[in-house]
């Protein structure tokens, strides 16, 4: 992996970021699921984020929920060359917006979660890594490793998936019996940003690698699995005496209805034939 960023050129001015803080709040307010947070990334990082970018590798670079393009400018700043960059962006106003202010960059309106149809529309190049800024931890543990297969399918076998997350635990599922195979490394806590945050780096294992990287489990995925568990027990018990009384005080009828009376071997009662 990369280490060192390229050189920081100037910021984008007061009142662009002023602008977009503004932005992301009305966007947030009207679909908070799919925009996910408040406000832009902040530059600190952004950088974090491009540092494992690869300006020399080939191929495209993917982009996924670019919002008003902090983490854009941090890779056209890391070296990266504007017609490599494939944004994918589900707000139209923010695609916009994105069109004026990266020219030469290709933006790419629709859902993040179908990228590779929509890049391989484009390109037939393999890309070099994807950099998401999605909120998956409100999507499905299975709809984030389909992400991440996909990912890994339109890649280089040497590219890299890069996500930033707020909490302390991988936002791609690890120890999973079902989804791709990957590696990860954990970048250092971003502590200027607000709120304080970490950048997650995946890339494919090969086949015959173990399906997680090595570890411990993560104890909070551990203790909801057991609590699921637990929830689903008291459920299943709770039916069995509910079932179980409603057996026992079920009113019962006073007379037991007359079973018709039959001859023979089932045969009904009738008149013996007239001679």
């Amino acid at each position: 992996m990369l280490s060192d960023p390229s050189p920081s050129k100037p910021h984008a001015p007061i009142d662009d970021k002023i602008a977009d803080e503004g932005r992301f709040l009305r966007s947030w307010f009207e679909d908070p699921l799919r925009v996910g947070a408040v406000s832009p990334s902040g530059r600190p990082l952004a950088r974090m984020m491009a540092r494992y970018v690869d300006p020399q590798a080939p191929g495209p670079v993917i982009e996924l929920g670019p919002g008003t393009g902090s983490m854009t400018r941090a890779l056209l700043e890391r070296g990266v060359a504007p017609e490599r960059l494939f944004l994918i962006e589900f707000d139209p106003n923010f695609c916009k917006l994105l069109k004026e202010r990266f020219p030469g960059v290709n933006v790419i309106e629709g859902d993040a979660y179908a990228f590779r149809r929509l890049v391989e529309a484009r390109t037939s190049e393999p890309a070099a890594a994807v950099v998401s800024s999605l909120p998956l931890l409100v999507k499905p543990e299975t709809q984030r490793l389909d992400l991440l297969a996909d990912a890994f399918a339109c890649m280089r076998p040497e590219g890299v998936f890069i996500q930033f997350t707020y909490g302390p635990a991988s936002p791609m599922p690890r120890f999973k019996p079902f989804g791709p195979t990957f590696r990860t490394e954990r970048s250092p806590q971003v502590w200027l940003n607000i709120p304080p945050a970490s950048v997650w780096i995946y890339q494919a294992a090969a086949t015959h690698s173990p399906p997680q990287e090595a570890g411990r489990p993560n104890p909070a995925q551990a203790f909801f699995e057991r609590l699921r568990r637990g929830t689903e027990k008291i459920q299943i018990d709770l039916q069995r005496e509910i079932d179980g009384a409603k057996a026992r005080f079920a009113p019962k009828p006073r007379f037991a209805p007359k079973a018709p009376s039959n001859s023979g071997r089932g045969a009904p009662d009738r008149e013996p034939p007239q001679p």
